[in-house]
């Protein structure tokens, strides 16, 4: 990208589904749109083996439905920039300028679709041995622990899903959470349940976790009765949920209590005028594919009448000026 900032009408930042389906809407609709990510697009897809829950596919790899959605998000002329972004700001022009590692983009409407990180537990332990035993992606790290027991920690359904996914590997998969009832979708548990190499500790969280070079036990508590236990284990597999990435925004946008941003239902628009937010960046109740592309398309589709809007209002302000110029006698 040139050193000068190049204008667009709506930028798109980051390349998960939510930001390649907007991409999409955004190239149908021939509108000038550019679409900054600095990794591989296809977000969390990418870390995701199997995904069995998008309507009208029975069953893809993560990698292959990214590539399927990166393939056809460009084939109606979006444009992509590889390259992080920095700083969102938003002048007093309505115009909102996106500073990345690449270059300065400017444009009236910007889409926040960065997703998140994983959340920590922030527990002893786990900084100290990640990449030692303790990891946060099963397809990306689950090959290394070939016939070794194993936990994953959580209760939603990434840990029971890719508790399962283990299992090719491992010799036992032990997944632990904090409730007694888990938070992920019935047929997930169903089939974990129904796989002889996992086991199940409810009830009880991770206090520690403990090891030499590598991971060699989890300490716990069960919340209910305080009983202190050890879980010899060679690795740690924890899916306890996301950080939204909403740091980017150089003034205040309304978030709720964990920090995803709040936005209009029908438009997906945030309390900053023509800043919108789509996906995992989005609050919900729900965090799955298809509802970040269903967010994505009414976010796309809301950004295209607001920039319209944007570009009326200035061609109207042009003409009021000129008049005032023309009956002033300058």
């Amino acid at each position: 990208m040139a050193d000068g900032a190049r204008t667009f009408d709506i930028i798109i930042i980051g390349a998960g589904p939510a930001g390649l389906a907007a991409a999409l809407y955004a190239g149908r609709n021939r509108e000038n749109a550019v679409l900054v990510e600095a990794k591989a697009p296809g977000g969390q897809l990418l870390n995701t083996e199997l995904v069995e829950d998008y309507p009208g596919i029975k069953s893809i790899l993560g990698v292959d439905l990214a590539a399927a959605m990166v393939d056809q998000a460009l084939s109606f002329g979006t444009e992509m920039v590889p390259a992080d972004v920095t700083r969102i700001r938003a002048g007093t022009d309505g115009m909102k300028t996106v500073e990345t590692t690449d270059g300065t983009v400017r444009a009236p409407a910007v889409i926040i679709t960065a997703g998140g990180n994983p959340r920590k537990l922030g527990i002893p332990g786990e900084a100290e041995f990640a990449g030692r035993g303790v990891s946060y992606c099963a397809i990306c790290d689950g090959a290394f622990f070939r016939d070794m027991p194993l936990a994953v920690i959580g209760g939603g359904d990434a840990a029971v899903e890719e508790g399962v996914f283990l299992t090719r590997y491992a010799s036992r998969v032990t997944i632990i959470h904090r409730r007694d009832q888990f938070r992920a979708q019935g047929i997930l548990i169903e089939e974990a349940k129904g796989n002889a190499k996992v086991d199940f500790i409810m009830d009880t969280v991770v206090e520690s976790i403990r090891g030499n070079e590598k991971v060699k036990s989890l300490s716990l508590r069960n919340v209910k009765t305080g009983e202190a236990s050890t879980l010899n284990v060679s690795g740690a597999f924890i899916f306890v949920g996301f950080v939204p990435n909403t740091g980017l925004v150089d003034l205040h946008i309304d978030h709720d209590k964990a920090g995803y941003y709040i936005t209009d239902p029908l438009t997906m628009m945030t309390s900053v005028p023509g800043i919108f937010a789509a996906g995992d960046v989005r609050s919900q109740l729900t965090r799955q594919i298809s509802t970040a592309v269903g967010d994505a398309t009414t976010a796309t589709i809301a950004a295209a009448t607001w920039v319209k809007e944007w570009h009326r209002n200035r061609q109207d302000t042009a003409v009021e000026l000129a008049d005032d110029m023309v009956s002033g006698g300058v």
